[in-house]
């Protein structure tokens, strides 16, 4: 969101986000766009011919996107961060700007188990009198005490700034300005509203029709994300079907309870305009929290095809069912060996009216997508 903002004021913007879904060029944006193979191989080769010691993965293709800013001569950069904060690559920029989205029990042999503890990882971004924008609606003490001792600017959710929605639009509101009539945009609104936090922060004067020109405009792949004309083409091709026999296909890169959260939202309101079953296929690691995942979506989940995920964090599709129907006795549930094999298993009990989620993971949608790109 904040990409699409700063692109519509004009300015020269580089994002650098993980993982990717297919390629990694997607994980360097600058202008909207990947870069080509031949930018990021240079940009390696002078990474590896001037680095003084070993060097991650992350901390490798971290000081390849900055080296690649650089010579871009770009307004603004946004580093999405990999892990935590403290210790993440990423946080060797002294930032001007830190924007903290929402904080949720994940990544919890790096980050810790508790709330309070995975604050401090991420408050870890924060630098000394650094503005610092909260969209998380309770934040623990931890980070709260971390700003305070670097003295930071902190704007809060539901403090500093507010956002309210009915059915037809939403509101935006700080003590300085006031936004009405907001278009609903592809993204979870809170995410929005926070960028919206960001933005006035920022040493940019931003117009208003600009903001509403960003919402109509934003999209994030794989994320709530239906699948249109090309894709279902190819999608039907693969199959062996007719195009027009296809349900509505979603897919979701959702692996936490967090965001489980918002896709039963963005499912229950889609539930009331079809007439058919809501039919899930998920893959998830198995070092995420399954169970939590599962107690957002059974409610709405009409039936249910766990699928493989390879990998040492990947989980067998058996694995995963059982963990479904032992922990919610009254759902049944389905396992395949592949992604594609689940789709195939679901599509196979749809029909034109019902909805199919391919969701869990990156992994599992990055799967699907490698067929229908």
């Amino acid at each position: 969101m904040l990409e699409t903002i700063l692109l519509n004021h004009g300015l020269r913007v580089g994002v650098y986000s993980s993982p990717h879904l297919l390629r990694y060029n997607e994980r360097v944006r600058i202008q909207n766009q990947d870069l080509p193979d031949e930018a990021h191989t240079a940009s390696f080769t002078f990474i590896d011919e001037n680095k003084t010691e070993s060097l991650t993965y992350f901390e490798f293709s971290t000081l390849s996107a900055l080296h690649l800013f650089k010579q871009a001569k770009l307004d603004v950069v946004i580093l999405e961060v990999g892990l935590g904060g403290r210790l993440d690559a990423t946080n060797i920029v002294d930032s001007h700007l830190a924007v903290i989205t929402s904080i949720d029990i994940d990544h919890t042999d790096f980050l810790g188990d508790t709330r309070e503890a995975i604050a401090f990882e991420k408050a870890g971004i924060f630098c000394e009198n650094c503005p610092v924008v909260i969209g998380e609606p309770n934040v623990p003490q931890t980070m709260l005490d971390q700003a305070e001792k670097l003295h930071c600017q902190v704007a809060r959710r539901d403090v500093d700034w507010l956002f309210e929605q009915n059915t037809e639009n939403w509101q935006w509101q700080n003590k300085k300005v006031r936004l009405e009539n907001l278009p609903f945009c592809q993204i979870p609104l809170a995410n929005a509203a926070t960028a919206l936090a960001a933005v006035q922060c920022l040493p940019f004067d931003i117009s208003e029709q600009t903001l509403r020109k960003s919402l109509q405009e934003v999209e994030l792949v794989g994320r709530f994300q239906a699948i249109k004309t090309d894709k279902r083409e190819k999608l039907a091709d693969y199959l062996g079907v007719p195009v027009e026999t296809l349900p509505t296909i979603i897919v979701d890169v959702g692996h936490n309870p967090h965001a489980a959260k918002y896709l039963s939202e963005k499912l229950t309101a889609l539930k009331h305009s079809i007439e058919g079953k809501m039919i899930a296929v998920c893959g998830m690691l198995k070092d995420k929290d399954a169970n939590g995942v599962f107690a957002h979506l059974t409610p709405i989940i009409d039936e249910w095809h766990c699928v493989t995920l390879g990998g040492y964090r990947g989980q067998s599709g058996d694995e995963l069912a059982e963990k479904l129907k032992s922990n919610f006795p009254n759902i049944q549930a389905t396992s395949d060996n592949s992604v594609m094999d689940g789709v195939c298993t679901a599509l196979k009990s749809a029909v034109k009216n019902d909805v199919v989620l391919v969701f869990g993971s990156f992994h599992t949608v990055a799967e699907f997508w490698a067929v229908v790109e």
